[in-house]
């Protein structure tokens, strides 16, 4: 069996390919010669992992899954959220939105966050939807050179660093993208 993981990130893709079945061919946007920006139109993390699968299999043909993450912070009611790509603006930066952030809290003692991702698998005409959720909280300051996106300013429940201070393999066990990624890689192994 072969999917397409409709993601323009290579960061994810990296992380992803360590967490797929074995005999699961992962390919690539590029894999697949496709290389405009896939629409993200929708006002929901979940709206836009399905849309970003129906995209490629309807454009393309392949079996295919999408995600969408998404930073949720309580004080900020459950901003940036949707938006957290391009939270400071349409240059997508990680810094700028890190930065955007951690101005946006300082006037709050609450720093709860969570990270959710949700992965839309569109398989044989169905589409399946997978969520993980990382509960944790937003540092001061920036920590860590690992991962990226929001990875150095969000500390993981239980944990002392930040994502952006973890192993890969770390992360991948515990985190949103992971849990996720867990149940689509049961489901497609239960296949």
């Amino acid at each position: 069996m072969q999917l397409v993981f409709a993601t323009n990130n290579l960061n994810k893709l990296k992380e992803v390919q360590t967490l797929i079945p074995s005999h699961i061919k992962l390919l690539s946007l590029k894999d697949i010669e496709c290389f405009e920006d896939i629409p993200e139109t929708q006002n929901t993390i979940e709206g836009n992992a399905i849309q970003k699968a129906e995209y490629i299999k309807s454009k393309y043909g392949f079996d295919c899954f999408a995600d969408d993450t998404g930073l949720e912070i309580e004080a900020l009611s459950g901003a940036p959220g949707v938006y957290s790509a391009r939270y400071a603006g349409k240059q997508r930066n990680a810094d700028d939105n890190m930065n955007k952030v951690l101005t946006e809290l300082q006037q709050f003692d609450n720093r709860n966050a969570q990270f959710k991702t949700v992965i839309a698998l569109h398989l044989n005409g169905e589409t399946k939807i997978f969520t993980g959720i990382c509960k944790g909280e937003i540092t001061k300051i920036k920590q860590g050179q690992k991962g990226f996106g929001y990875d150095p300013i969000f500390k993981p429940l239980g944990f002392d660093k930040t994502f952006a201070e973890m192993e890969l393999s770390l992360k991948n066990s515990i985190g949103h993208r992971g849990k996720a990624m867990k149940q689509l890689y049961n489901f497609l192994n239960a296949r």
